[in-house]
């Protein structure tokens, strides 16, 4: 046999479209050609090849050999094309004998010695594998990653291993490791905070419907202890949802069981000195950022203001409709962003007096100016968080409600929600929204008096009712006028903000 064809997979953002191999061995000068949009680590596949093939004890073939990455308009980047191009230059020279390979595909990079080593981003390929029904042949490393689908996928440590399986001699392992129990993660609890009873019920608002969310208030009154306690509230994530995470995870290099644990949630928390391209995503070969390694988890923006305008704006269109979308001269990728945005902020640079006209004073107004309306629009919840008074600070002793409980109230209400319409009340739309709310008219009549006076968008009409929704979920109730009152109440400091932002 002088030609061979079998199949990899490249990485696309989060997809993992098909790559065809095709090795063809000619009479001629010795050489090897990789043609098919080859990037310098894949056409410095051939010294790794040919250092493998010769140490695990194969004949390298001293003719001319045209490997071919197809489709050619695809650039293909990294290693993870070694084993492929290696086993189709054993089949094309005869040295496997008579095999058929179209039910098989391959990733892995190869060492000199034939060892083969751990790719990155193996979880989409491994997913996409599985949907076309092929076996995949992986490194031993990546093999736990390989483990959380379902798929008849397998796994090696050496060259010599691979071809003795295609041969039939022995059968490589498979992998059907379970996936490994998150670690004990000390979250922190709900029971440490003192007081300030609006923002925990924002918080389990939060948790309940997905929403998103802004504290705003003095130093020091605790707006970044309650953000850290999102997570202790959250629901359980779903397998789908799990799986999501785990491929963006794995898009960006990091390890499972190491850097990540399978169902935990993602909770991110950026440096307000961070770049656009740092929180959403970029680079000449795209690579995740901060908004989609949050994905179905929290994206926790401390001291919102100190960040950069132009960086806040970027993720607007996240926001809007969960996904990141990057355009390069070479393509375009979108990663998943489906993440809560829990923010908090000063109202201003200097310190609190105590006043009543804190929010109001010329440097709050100047430093509220750093965020714009729209971004803000696109916050559900705005909650003030005041000084605690001095006696409650020290003297109190009673602990609050612990996460616990509050987590079996908000898990409640997801259930609700996913037997109603599969997802969390932040997901759905207008229609859906107005269809399962079933307004009175007097409801009716006093929502549109409550957006002529708060002078909300479309946007924002949605949104409160999303939230509204939710609060019923919580009550297991239908949306009440107490609902729409306490929705509209989390609206009010956007008022205050907006008008700065806009003044």
């Amino acid at each position: 046999m002088s030609l061979a064809t079998l199949y990899s997979r490249a990485r696309v953002g989060v997809s993992s479209p098909l790559v065809t191999v095709e090795t063809h061995i000619s009479n001629g000068l010795p050489s090897l050609n990789i043609v098919g949009l080859p990037e310098a680590a894949v056409r410095e596949a051939k010294d790794r090849v040919r250092s493998a093939i010769i140490n695990s004890h194969f004949e390298w073939p001293t003719r001319r050999i045209t490997i071919n990455l197809a489709p050619a308009d695809l650039p293909k980047e990294g290693g993870r094309y070694d084993l492929a191009i290696a086993i189709s230059v054993l089949a094309a020279s005869g040295q496997l004998g008579e095999i058929s390979l179209r039910d098989i595909e391959f990733i892995g990079e190869l060492a000199l010695s034939g060892d083969i080593r751990a790719v990155p981003g193996l979880l989409p390929s491994a997913i996409a594998c599985h949907h076309a029904n092929r076996q995949l042949i992986l490194p031993e490393d990546n093999q736990q990653e390989a483990a959380l689908v379902e798929g008849d996928a397998v796994f090696a440590k050496h060259l010599t291993q691979v071809t003795a399986h295609l041969l039939k001699q022995t059968k490589l392992p498979a992998c059907v490791s379970k996936p490994a129990e998150p670690l004990p993660i000390d979250h922190k609890d709900m029971r440490d905070v003192k007081g300030q009873y609006q923002a925990r019920r924002a918080l389990e608002v939060a948790a309940a419907g997905g929403h998103n969310l802004l504290f705003i208030g003095p130093a020091g009154t605790g707006k970044t202890m309650l953000a850290s306690r999102l997570p202790s509230i959250m629901p359980a994530m779903t397998e789908a949802e799990a799986l999501a995470v785990a491929s963006v995870q794995s898009v960006a290099g990091r390890k499972m069981g190491t850097d990540w644990h399978w169902s935990e949630r993602p909770f991110r928390s950026p440096h307000h000195s961070c770049s656009a391209a740092a929180l959403v995503g970029g680079g000449s070969i795209p690579k995740p950022g901060e908004a989609s390694l949050a994905h179905c988890g929290v994206l926790f923006l401390d001291e919102l203001p100190e960040f950069d305008r132009k960086v806040l704006e970027v993720l607007r269109e996240p926001l809007e409709n969960g996904e990141v979308h990057i355009s390069r001269a070479r393509g375009q990728v979108t990663f998943p962003a489906r993440f809560q945005l829990v923010a908090a902020m000063n109202a201003s640079n200097e310190a609190y007096n105590g006043g009543q006209d804190y929010y109001q004073s010329s440097a709050s107004q100047k430093y509220l100016k750093k965020l714009s309306a729209p971004f803000l629009d696109r916050i559900d919840l705005h909650v003030e968080v005041p000084p605690l008074p001095s006696d409650v600070l020290v003297n109190a002793q009673e602990e609050g409600e612990c996460s616990a409980s509050v987590r079996q109230r908000v898990e409640q209400a997801v259930a609700r929600q996913r037997a109603r319409q599969g997802v969390q009340n932040a997901l759905l739309s207008g229609r859906q929204l107005e269809a399962i709310c079933a307004l009175s008219d007097e409801d009716k009549h006093f929502m549109q008096q409550a957006l002529e006076t708060l002078k909300l968008s479309a946007r924002a009409y949605h949104r409160v009712l999303k939230v509204a929704l939710t609060l019923a979920d919580l009550n297991d109730s239908t949306v009440t006028r107490a609902h729409l009152m306490e929705s509209l109440s989390y609206r009010k400091m956007e008022k205050t903000l907006s008008m700065a932002a806009s003044a």
